[in-house]
């Protein structure tokens, strides 16, 4: 039976703590940059606010297969 690698998931949940930071943020800067809009700021917060949530995505669906790795081991190739 296959034990867990400790040091993976490790990685994993200190990805996760990186995932929250970035969906918290997000959409704090979205709304900050929506209640400024005639601030000269108002497009490169916006922006920011909006690469910060594709930021969450992917390190949401990373962090998960990070810790899936570390719990039931690495996809082995058919070759």
């Amino acid at each position: 039976m296959k034990r867990t690698d400790k040091e993976l998931l490790v990685k994993g949940l200190k990805s996760f703590g990186y995932t929250v930071a970035a969906m918290f943020l997000g959409p704090f800067l979205i709304y900050q940059a929506f209640r400024n809009e005639d601030n000269p700021l108002f497009i490169p917060v916006l922006i920011l606010g909006i690469l910060f949530g594709g930021l969450a995505i992917y390190l949401g669906f990373r962090s998960v297969n990070i810790v899936m790795d570390a719990v039931f081991g690495k996809k082995k190739s058919k070759n």
